[in-house]
């Protein structure tokens, strides 16, 4: 019995103990000044570069990260998401597409896709530590002579929207709302400024990192939704306009819809400005001259990756001016093949 007493009046004076010292603050590690909190920007010319590229999460340029879909809580002016999944068809490759992109899941042998899988994680690995090498660094552009980390906007690594590895026509359905409801969010800066959207709202721009260039089609259906028919530059050394049955035989609706078809599909359903879209880097084989032609039908210039020899850089930057002009909002889309047949 004693012994009970005495236990219970030790155990009061603990808690006793413990409200007296209610002012008490956590230790913090060492040399916390030096560290970035989550919004931090990177220091600026001549500021501290005391953390190391292998530390912390990792983000794409070690930007802080929000999960944008699951709140709203956190504003944002350029987001980076993606959606990482098995792709139509296609070994994978690095893609960016300047308002969302990665890829869309389908059937292989699983040791195709085991393989695939594999390939994929490295291409995001090396892009998404290279993007951290790149802000450790400071981010100073010299020829371009900006920082596009310290720049008017606020920047955030979103994550990735979820995309189900099991139903192709779902994947891209869910692919499509996610965009649109991270697209359509109030940015942090010039809020209740008047922009190009349908509504006359000012919106966030999206970037997303990834592989199967079919989800270019439901991205486009997102922006389209909120600003009308967009004119695309597509950097690539592929068409992507091919018709279904030539590419790929179009065996059933869903087939028809794939990395090599989706700007058919995207012109068939009415999403592309008329006339005012251009692909740049082109040099890929061709059924025929034909694919040309249909490509023209779809509303498409060429600019072929052999140009630059002839007219140079300036000469490919005009083109893409003149084509697509300057008051339009415009869809770009990067397939890295342009740059790197490997």
């Amino acid at each position: 019995m004693l012994q009970n007493i005495a236990f219970l009046l030790c155990l009061v004076a603990a808690v006793l103990a413990h409200d007296e010292h209610y002012d008490q603050r956590p230790i913090e590690g060492p040399h916390q000044g030096l560290w970035y909190t989550a919004f931090d920007r990177i220091p600026g010319d001549g500021g501290t570069q005391a953390d190391s590229v292998f530390s912390g999460i990792s983000t794409f340029g070690r930007l802080p990260y929000f999960p944008c879909l699951a709140s709203d809580q956190q504003k944002y002016d350029i987001a980076f998401i993606g959606s990482t999944k098995v792709s139509i068809g296609e070994r994978k490759r690095t893609e960016v597409v300047f308002q969302v992109h990665r890829s869309i899941p389908g059937h292989r042998t699983d040791q195709v896709l085991a393989l695939d899988l594999l390939e994929l994680d490295k291409v995001l690995d090396v892009s998404t530590y290279s993007s951290r090498k790149v802000r450790f660094s400071g981010g100073y552009n010299v020829p371009l002579d900006t920082n596009p980390f310290n720049s008017w906007a606020k920047v955030l690594d979103c994550g990735d929207i979820p995309v189900t590895s099991y139903d192709n026509a779902y994947a891209i359905q869910q692919i499509e709302q996610g965009h649109h409801k991270l697209l359509t969010r109030t940015p942090f800066t010039n809020a209740h400024s008047r922009g190009p959207s349908k509504t006359g709202a000012t919106l966030p721009r999206l970037i997303t990192l990834g592989g199967d260039h079919t989800i270019t089609l439901p991205l486009l259906r997102s922006v389209v939704a909120a600003y009308g028919p967009i004119s695309v530059i597509h950097f690539d050394s592929h068409l992507d306009t091919w018709r279904p049955r030539v590419f790929g035989g179009a065996p059933t609706t869903q087939a028809s819809i794939n990395h090599g078809t989706y700007f058919y599909h995207a012109h068939a359903e009415g999403l592309l400005a008329n006339d005012s879209s251009i692909h740049a880097g082109i040099r890929t084989t061709l059924s025929g001259l034909s694919d040309y032609e249909n490509d023209g039908y779809c509303g498409f210039e060429i600019v072929e990756a052999r140009e630059i020899d002839t007219i140079g850089v300036r000469g490919i930057v005009e083109k893409l001016r003149k084509r697509v002009g300057v008051e339009r909002p415009v869809y770009l889309s990067i397939d890295i093949d342009t740059l790197d047949p490997a």
